[in-house]
């Protein structure tokens, strides 16, 4: 763990205070996009885990959707899930309340607690891929660990 940088060592230890069995690996290109990710696992797109950071537009709070990297956000839908209309926060906001820059924001070991929604369609897959805390670090999980550890609430995001 001590070759991997800051960043993604600090999500190798919340993975392992929760009991999630998974190895950070640093990748030599970047991953930030979901594309560059399935390119970079040797995957699937769809087996990419796209962490992210919405705000309730009336009470501020954040919530992050862990979404399939095949999909796009029905922001009207999740919506509804969740109970009030979100909209989309300034990159300061998000690595204020996850600790982490955009590209490589990870499901877990944020700066703040957030209530978590996970895309319905991971699930689908034997193993799935998330962002590790940097632009080109990595992790896979079997996608009942990652709700599990989360706490995630599984809901469709399309």
């Amino acid at each position: 763990m001590a070759d991997l940088k800051p960043a993604a060592q600090r999500v190798q230890a919340e993975a392992d205070a929760l009991g999630l069995e998974i190895e950070v690996r640093e990748m030599p290109r970047s991953t930030r996009t979901a594309q560059e990710a399935a390119k970079a696992c040797g995957c699937d797109v769809a087996q990419i885990v796209k962490s992210l950071v919405f705000q309730g537009q009336d009470t501020g709070t954040p919530f992050m959707l862990l979404v399939s990297g095949a999909n796009r956000v029905n922001e009207t839908a999740v919506s509804g899930d969740i109970g009030e209309k979100l909209v989309r926060p300034d990159a300061q906001f998000v690595r204020d309340v996850t600790g982490f820059a955009i590209g490589g924001i990870p499901p877990f070991g944020h700066a703040e607690r957030l209530e978590t929604y996970i895309d319905q369609d991971l699930l689908t897959h034997d193993r799935i891929w998330a962002a590790a805390g940097t632009p080109n670090a990595l992790f896979s999980v079997e996608p009942a660990a990652l709700v599990e550890a989360t706490g995630a609430k599984v809901i469709s995001v399309t």
